[in-house]
């Protein structure tokens, strides 16, 4: 059997899975997946859009990750960048890796989050 990331979690503070819905659902444009019972009961949400699997978990301790980063390869990277804008989501740029289109944003709580533009990777 082969290796794959089945998903990725990031932290929350609780009471925050409403901004995260309007920005992971919303805006990037992921499904809720519904939680296990004995899971949904400590708050948090479950994302899926495509491949991608995204959780998100309430810390009690919570610090945004500003470092460490999921990296989502999406379609329509212009048209999603302007969605972002228009909604007042800052929009960093990254110009850094040669021939890879890409930015940095940051989701409601504070964690950063990489955007891919698919159609330059050939």
């Amino acid at each position: 059997m082969a290796w794959f990331l089945e998903h990725i979690q990031l932290a929350i503070p609780a009471g925050e899975e409403g901004r995260c819905d309007d920005f992971y659902v919303g805006l990037l444009g992921f499904t809720t997946l519904e939680k296990p019972p004995v899971l949904a009961a400590r708050g948090g949400r479950w994302y899926q859009r495509d491949d991608a699997v995204l959780h998100l978990g309430v810390d009690p301790h919570f610090v945004p990750a500003t470092k460490a980063h999921p990296a989502f390869v999406v379609d329509d990277y212009e048209g999603l960048v302007s969605r972002l804008e228009s909604a007042g989501v800052t929009i960093r740029p990254d110009d850094t890796i040669r021939d890879r289109r890409r930015c940095h944003v940051d989701d409601p709580v504070g964690n950063r989050i990489e955007l891919i533009d698919g159609a330059n990777l050939g």
